[in-house]
């Protein structure tokens, strides 16, 4: 099977399968649109499943399909190829993340799609050392928002399993300023996170930019402090001695 009688066979599947109380359903999640069919979750698994099991399935040929599927407007078309390519992790390489990057570029334009990408497959580039932080430096300053939240949310599951957080904070650094609302979202949740595990560390990098960054990062980050913590970092405030 080629590439474009695959997609055309998963299309069909979602034609087929539509369900558009489904998408009623979703469509207030995503403020930048929502073209879906309206598959479930147990619709989508049993067709990746049924994928992987055809006859002369390949790595090579997930990868080339993929590139297919996150060109695709229909919202569940780029989960089929999250899903497809972690059942094939085994064979996963440096060409596999090269395909996943290039996803960015042709078809990621929503914040679901880039944290399961983040969530899943970056965190398995990571522990397979595929990858490493130095990878995708060049992320922070890339066109698309979400590669650029992606930067940041990709470290989240890393970040939980080291002791030294230095080289996280230096990464997100140049990214405080940055214009977009969803990297916004992405560097409050990673600094929640990083805060959960080492508050006094987190506390001192986020005072350094209290008075430039933008509040929602902010907002984010300190959602789990105390109220007289969270007083430390409004925009202007004393700060501790």
């Amino acid at each position: 099977m080629k590439p474009a009688e695959l997609l055309n066979n998963i299309q069909d599947f979602g034609i087929a399968n539509a369900n558009p109380e489904l998408v009623v359903k979703y469509a207030r999640y995503f403020k930048e649109g929502y073209d879906a069919f309206g598959l479930n979750h147990v619709q989508v698994k049993e067709k990746v499943d049924e994928i992987l099991a055809l006859p002369g399935m390949t790595h090579e040929l997930i990868l080339e399909t993929s590139l297919l599927l996150v060109k695709s407007p229909k919202y569940e078309l780029p989960a089929v190829a999250i899903q497809l390519l972690l059942g094939v992790k085994k064979s996963w390489s440096a060409a596999t993340f090269n395909t996943v990057e290039k996803w960015f570029s042709i078809g990621i334009t929503n914040w679901a799609h880039t944290d399961y990408i983040c969530g899943e497959l970056m965190n398995l580039f990571f522990k397979k050392n595929i990858i490493e932080i130095t990878t995708i430096e060049h992320w922070r300053t890339a066109t698309n928002k979400f590669q650029r939240r992606a930067a940041v949310v990709s470290l989240i599951k890393p970040m939980k399993l080291s002791s030294d957080f230095d080289p996280y904070y230096e990464f997100i650094a140049p990214m405080m300023h940055d214009p977009a609302r969803e990297v916004h979202q992405g560097l409050g949740w990673f600094l929640r996170e990083t805060w959960k595990k080492q508050p006094e560390p987190t506390e001192v990098f986020l005072l350094r930019y209290k008075n430039t960054s933008p509040r929602l990062i902010f907002q984010y980050a300190t959602e789990k402090m105390t109220p007289d913590r969270k007083a430390w970092f409004k925009k202007d405030a004393a700060t501790p001695s």
